[in-house]
């Protein structure tokens, strides 16, 4: 499993519009196996700032495929689960961010206590 993500492995991010998949390059992708080793889900606000600007800039970069090019989610090897995508460096420094960032760490926790 460990080397379908390595080889093939996607970004799974929930937006307001829906889940997005990206498709990172090699080095990205141990770069999020590093980010999501304990965690199968994480909210973009318990990232650091540094790994928010990381992961902004390979969405902007590498951006967005349709999930529709395969049946299901399952024919995926998911590498994690970004919820929201980051926010940029402005709006995270300018405070715009906190109340995201109270929001989300409450379903976080409850989230983390119903994985097995």
């Amino acid at each position: 499993m460990l080397l379908e993500k390595l080889l093939d492995g996607v970004l799974r991010i929930n937006t307001p519009l829906g889940p997005r998949l990206m498709r990172p390059s090699f080095a990205q992708r141990v770069y999020l196996l590093w980010i999501f080793r304990n965690f199968h889900t994480l909210p973009a606000a318990v990232l650091s700032r540094g790994q928010q600007r990381r992961i902004d800039r390979m969405c902007r970069k590498n951006g967005f495929f349709s999930q529709f090019t395969r049946v299901g989610w399952e024919d995926f090897a998911l590498l994690g689960t970004l919820e929201q995508r980051p926010q940029s460096a402005e709006d995270f420094s300018s405070g715009a961010g906190r109340s995201q960032v109270e929001a989300s760490v409450p379903s976080f926790i409850a989230d983390a206590r119903r994985q097995p």
